[in-house]
């Protein structure tokens, strides 16, 4: 069976103001929302290898969330590492506006240690979470030796870490080189605006270092793609979010829009009806309460969050 290593960290949220009548939620966050999304949008015959590392103190809840996932191979496992796991405090504002704080230590990976675990994989998907998952050497190396497709939410590598662990967003490094190991890239209206303000200008410097699509998403405007390139024509359209009647939950909404567009991409479908797949779960999440039970709810399973 052919199967998609998934990249990220699994944090444990701690969530203000996104429901006024409650105070503090606290649930599983980050890559959480993404493996839900791929484990309801993959084909039947692919399977999901967690490249996770997690921390001792989180250990068995991180077990326990895995195997609730009806995609994943067969013995797949966290990494444990003898360090806190990563948490986040968030902040809304509003849906679409929040700040956060994150603390713990898992570290990212090193080449020596994922050369090894992406040799049988098919395909990879790259959500940086911490935006420590792996630094540029890492990822070259991984571009260099993996003949399979990347896909990247870019995400947190435009989040500068504060001393206090507040978050802001900065300007991303060598991006040309960042770009170059990817085949797809996603980033959000405002990392993008960090990037370059121009969608089409930002396509155009990453599709000449051989990146062959750009998805930025825009929230409760739907999203643009571009791809294209290496004489292919190039191609661009901006597809409207669905509507959503009863909001409940924000959070995770561009993580499992690219775990849908992915899974959808891997199924051979084209990047425009793979997008409207994207906005479609992105939708759906909305009208649910975290990442536990989210697969099951994105496939239909459950009527009611």
């Amino acid at each position: 069976m052919p199967r998609v290593g998934v990249v990220g960290s699994l944090v444990w949220d701690e969530i203000h103001g996104r429901e006024p009548t409650r105070a503090v939620t606290e649930e599983w966050g980050g890559v959480a929302y993404a493996l839900a999304s791929l484990d309801a949008h993959l084909d039947p015959d692919w399977q999901i290898v967690p490249l996770i590392k997690v921390g001792a103190d989180l250990a068995a809840e991180a077990t326990e969330f895995l195997g609730s996932l009806r995609r994943l191979a067969p013995g797949s496992r966290c990494v444990v590492v003898p360090t806190p796991n990563n948490r986040v405090v968030l902040y809304y504002a509003s849906d679409e506006r929040r700040c956060e704080r994150m603390s713990g230590g898992v570290p990212g990976w090193t080449w020596a240690e994922l050369g090894p675990m992406v040799r049988d994989l098919d395909a990879l998907y790259l959500n940086f979470i911490s935006g420590f998952e792996l630094g540029l050497g890492t990822a070259t190396a991984l571009r260099q030796g993996f003949g399979g497709r990347i896909y990247a939410d870019l995400h947190s590598l435009l989040l500068a870490l504060h001393g206090d662990g507040f978050r802001e967003l900065r300007t991303l490094p060598d991006a040309p080189s960042w770009f170059r190991c990817f085949d797809m890239i996603q980033v959000n209206e405002d990392e993008m605006n960090q990037l370059d303000p121009d969608p089409l200008s930002l396509a155009a410097r990453m599709l000449a270092v051989g990146v062959s699509g750009l998805i930025v998403t825009l929230g409760a405007r739907g999203a643009i793609y571009v791809e294209g390139g290496r004489s292919q024509p190039v191609r661009t359209a901006r597809l409207p979010a669905e509507t959503v009647l009863e909001p409940l939950d924000p959070t995770g909404c561009g993580d499992v829009f690219g775990g849908a567009v992915f899974s959808r991409l891997l199924a051979g479908e084209p990047l425009e009806a793979a997008v409207i797949t994207g906005n479609r779960a992105a939708a759906r999440n909305v009208a649910f309460r975290g990442a536990a039970g989210l697969a099951q709810f994105l496939r239909g399973e459950l009527v009611t969050p």
